[in-house]
């Protein structure tokens, strides 16, 4: 006997009307022991109505799988009913983990021959739903009979089950392609929408589909041109555009098959155009259709003019007053700043008022583009620009902003002073947020620019005097006053205003830094070393410079201490070297955009230097001589005698060998580096002739779907072994990217 349970709208009302978690889970514990029961017994006159409830309890969240088999029971069903709530368990039920949902495959099939339309109807649902691919291949066939059937209602479903399953299985693509193109012919707007569809599909799939569909874009402009001019269905139409879901559809396939087709863009460059210029922008919908017309004009092969359209069409789109649409704008100009950058950069005065954007999201877009449309022709009022809003922005988009003034500064800096001033102002406003190379930059840049020394530590100095919290600044400041104190004392910079600083100002000021908790330990190591080398550069007494250095020998921090005695380890025992070993550091290249044409002219030296004439004498010979000049003694030395240059000797020599040197081991490649498709490989090989000489390749492969441009590589080798320093710069997926790593893992094969 059925035990008597609630009706699902009793149910309903009773779950509501529970005030705690702990009611609620009693009145549904209580209610699934009764549909089990009912299950238990096969009652199959009220099974639909269980399996109702079940499915309610489902939709809250609870454990509902004992009910699986019972939409299988209920499919198979001959009453309408059961097979509408036995379909509607099965599609949320049921899915491909699960074994049980192959055993539905006969009964839709059956239920697609039947020609009962509603019955056809939730059969297709269900496969369009949770088909997994074996039921795709299997019921192919019957779907494909079902799309040329006079009912719209069931053409309608059977072509987006067709869309399903070509997702699941591409190779059934050679199925549906056939009855597409009559397809085409409809005026319904569901079967023509779902038409489109499935052909997109079948494009984005098969290159073969892709081919054949080229031909119906004559046919595809006459839909959308009919669509624009006269309507297509006036119960369609949404704020007075006709039609714009299917409108953006046909856009999308055309801009798939237009793509990298000259004869297709041609054809449909005039239809793009007028939509471009008749489409209503007062309403969303209107936004919607000219968004894709954009889109498709720059997808395809479209003419020169037409491109200028499209990116002035979205230069209105920035001044429009839904945030969404500005949004879409900036990131639609994101893309296309690499391919149509003159036409962007029309819209700049446009793209810089979006950085004052409330809205987070759109000031970080602006920020890219703005970034990105920086040049050497406009650097100089980009950047005035950036900084103030450098000055104001949120500090999640600080470290960014930064990031970007420098890297922008590093490749289209007009002068080196312009530069220097550039990166002072960052140091200076967001000097907590800026990368972690920015303090190695503009030390190297500083050191490169011999006439700027004495500009650079006065403007370093008075800007360390007003604020030492800023540790990337004090850091550069600490170095260029430790370098150049003589210039910053000597006054005779005409640059800028004259600035009277005597030597306990500049002393007194480094003791600050050193006794400030903001300092950072890497800090305090700058302003100590300055220190020391103020030792060498000022003409008073070291006295005070001595006492502090001391002080700092029993300090906490490890390698402070360690530095500080060996400064005065060379006061106290090697003061006659002190002032060598601390002398200024030597000019050095700067590394970037900047430094090409001194690289082209080194790779020309270094090619003529190959082609010169190589000494003959031993690097034995060499090695000793190297030795005499540290050792002072070189009239105690034995040289070697000097190997017969003439083939004869080189003959006798060679027999002299016990036997020849085994050839070089392979050394295995490394992967030393990996983002978001972007990798870096090292190879070694040492040539047979030499193999003494470790030849490295690093080889940089993309595998993105976005370019990467502006790629810089930059390695050092520091005087220690098994370590390679490495530096990348590169933009992807329109964004700077600048790392910075140590390799420190090399094959053993390679320095053994």
């Amino acid at each position: 006997m059925v035990v008597p349970s609630l009706k699902l709208q009793d149910l309903i009302e009773e779950i509501r009307g529970a005030k705690t978690q702990a009611q609620e889970r009693e009145v549904i514990q209580k209610e699934c022991a009764h549909i089990r029961a009912s299950f238990r017994d096969g009652d199959p006159v009220h099974r639909h109505r269980q399996l109702a409830k079940l499915l309610y309890v489902h939709m809250l969240g609870y454990p509902a799988h004992f009910g699986q088999m019972e939409c299988l029971k209920l499919i198979a069903s001959s009453r309408f009913t059961d097979k509408r709530v036995g379909y509607l368990g099965a599609m949320l039920l049921l899915d491909e983990r699960h074994d049980a949902h192959l055993l539905i495959t006969n009964s839709i099939k059956n239920d697609l021959s039947q020609g009962i339309q509603p019955v056809q109807g939730l059969a297709l649902c269900t496969l369009s739903t949770m088909g997994s691919a074996e039921m795709c291949r299997d019921l192919a066939p019957e779907v494909e009979k079902l799309l040329l059937q006079p009912s719209p209602y069931v053409r309608k479903k059977a072509i987006l089950t067709a869309v399903h399953m070509i997702r699941k299985v591409p190779e059934l693509s050679s199925v549906f392609l056939p009855p597409c193109a009559q397809l085409l012919h409809e005026r319904h707007h569901g079967i023509l929408l779902g038409t489109i569809t499935l052909i997109t599909e079948l494009c984005e799939r098969s290159p073969a589909a892709l081919r054949h569909f080229r031909k119906v874009v004559p046919q595809l402009v006459h839909i959308l041109r009919t669509l624009v001019t006269m309507g297509y269905s006036t119960e369609h139409s949404i704020s007075g555009v006709s039609d714009p879901f299917l409108q953006v559809q046909i856009l999308r396939l055309l801009r798939i098959l237009g793509r990298n087709h000259e004869e297709s863009s041609e054809t449909m460059n005039d239809l793009l155009a007028q939509v471009a210029t008749n489409t209503d922008t007062s309403r969303n919908a209107g936004n919607a259709v000219l968004f894709e017309t954009v889109l498709t004009i720059m997808d395809i092969r479209s003419a020169a003019g037409l491109r200028v359209l499209a990116v002035n069409i979205l230069g209105r789109f920035l001044l429009n007053s839904d945030r969404n649409i500005r949004y879409v704008a900036l990131t639609s100009l994101l893309r296309l700043v690499q391919s149509d950058h003159s036409a962007v950069q029309r819209h700049r005065p446009t793209v810089v008022e979006c950085l004052r954007e409330t809205d987070a999201s759109l000031s970080r877009r602006a920020l890219e583009l703005s970034l990105a449309l920086v040049n050497s022709s406009n650097v100089r009022a980009m950047m005035q620009e950036l900084q103030a809003f450098l000055e104001s922005c949120p500090p999640d988009l600080r470290a960014d902003c930064a990031s970007g003034i420098l890297l922008a500064a590093e490749r289209f800096a007009p002068t080196k002073r312009w530069h220097i001033d550039t990166i002072l102002h960052v140091l200076t406003t967001a000097g907590t947020h800026v990368r972690d190379d920015a303090v190695a930059n503009l030390t190297q840049l500083i050191g490169g620019a011999q006439e700027l020394h004495a500009y650079s530590v006065r403007r370093l100095y008075n800007a360390l005097a007003e604020d030492i919290s800023q540790q990337p600044l004090v850091q550069v400041a600490a170095w260029c006053i430790g370098e150049y104190g003589d210039l910053l004392l000597a006054g005779n910079c005409e640059e800028i205003e004259p600035l009277q600083v005597d030597e306990e100002e500049v002393l007194a000021l480094l003791e600050k830094v050193l006794q400030s908790h903001m300092s950072l330990p890497a800090t305090r190591g700058y302003a100590l070393t300055a220190l020391m080398k103020l030792s060498t550069r000022l003409c008073g007494d070291n006295n005070r410079i001595r006492q502090v250095v001391s002080i700092y020998g029993s300090c906490l921090d490890v390698e402070l201490q360690q530095r500080a005695v060996e400064y005065d380890t060379l006061f106290r025992k090697y003061d006659h070297m002190r002032a060598a070993i601390l002398e200024k550091m030597p000019l050095v290249e700067r590394d970037g955009p900047q430094a090409d044409e001194e690289a082209k002219e080194s790779k020309e030296a270094a090619q003529l230097s190959e082609a010169a004439p190589v000494p003959t004498e031993p690097q034995a010979s060499q090695l000793l001589d190297l030795l005499d000049l540290l050792d002072g003694a070189s009239g105690d030395v034995q040289h070697p005698p000097h190997l017969d240059p003439s083939p004869g000797g080189a003959l006798v020599h060679l027999l002299d060998l016990p036997c020849v040197p085994p050839p070089p081991a392979p050394i295995p490649d490394l992967k030393v580096f990996e983002r978001e498709g972007v990798q870096l490989n090292l190879s070694f090989i040492r040539p047979p002739e030499n193999p003494a000489l470790l030849l490295i390749t690093i080889t940089a492969t993309n595998f993105s779907e976005g370019d990467v441009t502006h790629f810089i590589c930059q390695a050092a080798v520091p005087k220690a072994p098994l370590r390679l320093k490495l530096r990348l710069t590169y933009d992807h997926f329109h964004q700077s990217v600048q790392e910075i790593f140590e390799v420190n893992n090399l094959p053993v094969e390679s320095w053994q």
